[in-house]
């Protein structure tokens, strides 16, 4: 079966992605399907990939050079775009942040040079070339608000999707913790706590009712999916971005129908709040931030240890996704956590854990924190240029907060900021950002922000160059201007 699956990602992917581009360039509304798609399996892209030189004893962030049947999805998006661009569009622009992630991608390239063993960096930087595709592809495509209806309507369907698919684990198979099909609780409620203040956003806007009917029930599904895989972070963490967001975008205007719909999901989130609280007061209980950051135990504060005895020994770190593989053969057992070690990079190491040791596996697990696992791969510069990446991102999304006007192209990007406060949030307890589901949806999200904040800037652009009795505006009133002005390049 193995032999088959390769088979197929030798021959039929890359025939595939060539039929793809053909296709979607000769047809707007494939490529339209194409996007919709992408967006809404990235979820399961595990099920959908081959690994080519497989290393899946590893216990690495990525384990093979992964090929999906998504990328198929995003190649035929990404070239379809410059081939043959909507019309009135430009071919191409520079998306904002992409210069970062080249120089973050460039610095990684270096860190796999320098590093030993070299193959699992270069597994992880054929993760980050895919990145870079995803997100040039939404950077590309996601050019009005009807790509944006589309983005939001994927977006939507997975929430439902997955809200189904928990209420079963949990009440017909009789599942603890719940895992969706991204196949992990904490990654299932990450991945919802990245993705549903993008749909408070759209529910705020000015798209169709029905659309906004959907984003409604995936939000309530999205709180009923973390509620249910117990994620101490992930609950903390959904409840403040999904409140920030929607105060970020709902209007203060009051109605009726307003009290009436606030009322409602409100009585729905108390409700399942309710329904779950027993099951996530006994998490809370399981460990509290002292049990969790203190002492000789392999918890959260141990990789902070092994992640500080790797700046003091390696400024540049161990390298790209090496941390495993040094932590188990060299840094743990030095710092008392006695790992079985990698033999090389070809053979199976034992996965038995020997009596009397105070380890959970075999081998050690990446760091369960960005910011530690990230340092120790790649050192303090790598941390630098990083930590500049994420302030760019959260630069974009905050210009977006100040527009507390209904239009979409405007309102999401608020949105998305939350998105990514929720993805960052959540990463001082998990290191599941680098999880293919979730680092693709996340540059699928990064691409669209890129696209609102080169839109957002044209039309200011426009504004400022027009004339008003003679005299060109002042920046306030050009600002003041702006709705009335058409986002660039709309069809």
């Amino acid at each position: 079966m193995a032999e088959y699956k390769t088979l197929f990602g030798i021959v039929v992917i890359p025939a595939a992605m060539l039929g793809g581009i053909v296709l979607a360039t000769a047809s707007y509304r494939l490529r339209d399907l194409f996007f919709f798609l992408f967006v809404l399996l990235c979820i399961m892209t595990y099920h959908l990939d081959v690994n080519f030189v497989s290393r899946e004893w590893y216990r690495g962030t990525t384990r093979g050079f992964e090929v999906s049947s998504l990328d198929v999805l995003s190649v035929a998006v990404l070239f379809s775009s410059l081939l043959r661009p909507r019309e009135g569009r430009s071919r191409w622009y520079w998306p904002a942040s992409l210069g970062l992630m080249l120089v973050y991608f460039l610095y990684c390239c270096f860190s796999v040079a320098i590093s030993d063993p070299q193959l699992f960096g270069l597994f992880e930087l054929s993760k980050i070339v895919r990145g870079l595709i995803v997100f040039l592809a939404a950077a590309l495509f996601v050019r009005s608000e009807r790509e944006l209806k589309i983005l939001v309507l994927a977006l939507a369907c997975v929430a439902i999707w997955q809200g189904y698919v928990v209420l079963k684990q949990r009440y017909i198979y009789g599942f603890y913790r719940v895992d969706g099909t991204i196949g992990d609780p904490n990654s299932l409620s990450m991945f919802m706590c990245m993705t549903a203040p993008l749909l408070v956003a759209a529910f705020n806007t000015d798209f169709p009712r029905w659309l906004k009917g959907l984003c409604g029930v995936g939000m309530m599904c999205a709180m009923l999916a973390v509620l249910l895989t117990i994620s101490r972070a992930g609950f903390a963490t959904l409840l403040i971005v999904m409140l920030g967001s929607t105060i970020a975008c709902v209007s203060f205007t009051f109605s009726f129908r307003k009290i009436l719909i606030g009322g409602l999901c409100v009585a729905l989130a108390v409700g399942m709040v309710a329904k779950a609280w027993h099951t996530i007061q006994a998490r809370y209980a399981e460990a509290s931030l002292k049990d969790e950051y203190k002492g000789h135990a392999q918890n959260r504060g141990y990789y902070f240890t092994i992640a500080k005895a790797i700046m003091q020994d390696r400024f540049l770190g161990v390298g790209l996704n090496n941390w495993s593989y040094l932590v188990s053969n060299q840094y743990g057992p030095a710092l008392g956590w006695h790992f079985v070690p990698y033999i090389d990079t070809e053979n199976y190491p034992s996965d038995v854990v020997p009596p009397g040791r105070n380890i959970d596996e075999a081998q050690a697990a990446p760091a369960h924190n960005l910011g530690a696992l990230t340092v120790g791969e790649l050192g303090i510069p790598g941390l630098f240029i990083f930590s500049l990446l994420w302030l760019r991102w959260f630069q974009m999304g905050a210009s977006f907060l100040p527009w507390r006007v209904p239009d979409p192209t405007l309102r999401l990007g608020a949105g998305i900021f939350f998105c990514t406060c929720g993805l960052f949030c959540q990463s001082f307890t998990e290191w599941v950002y680098r999880q293919t589901a979730i680092f693709f949806t996340f540059h699928v999200l990064a691409g669209t922000l890129a696209s609102l904040y080169y839109m957002k800037r044209q039309r200011k652009r426009a504004a400022l160059e027009q004339p008003q009795d003679g005299e060109e505006f002042a920046e306030e009133d050009a600002f003041d201007e702006m709705e009335e002005i058409p986002a660039h390049n709309e069809t």
